[in-house]
């Protein structure tokens, strides 16, 4: 019975550390992020959201991973001046930027 017991509490503490890791954002996510704000600053879209969320985890990374960060803004930003780029650029703002945009804000800046 006491293995059992001991086993349900392991189990326990093994689903609530993953939950735990699951929300932990990673050095790519925060590149990502990164690149959406580029993306949204040179098409004119509010980034207040992407701001904050940067902001929020820039204060845990490493020197490198935060000047990563900033080349890809930089990059993504030069992009949007190659009209042939806009679309996939506009649709990838809209699709997998959301999720570090924030609950209810607009991506659409006009």
């Amino acid at each position: 019975m006491k293995v059992v017991a001991v086993a349900f509490v392991a189990l326990g503490l093994a689903v609530a550390g993953s939950a735990a890791a699951s929300s932990r954002v990673t050095d790519l996510d925060y590149l990502k992020a990164n690149r959406c704000k580029g993306i949204a600053a040179g098409m004119g879209a509010d980034t207040a959201g992407l701001d904050a969320f940067i902001k929020a985890e820039g204060r845990t990374r490493v020197d490198y991973v935060l000047r990563r960060g900033e080349e890809e803004a930089s990059r993504a930003k030069r992009q949007t001046a190659d009209a042939n780029l806009k679309d996939r650029l506009s649709a990838e703002l809209s699709g997998g930027c959301a999720a570090y945009m924030g609950e209810g804000k607009s991506i659409s800046g006009q």
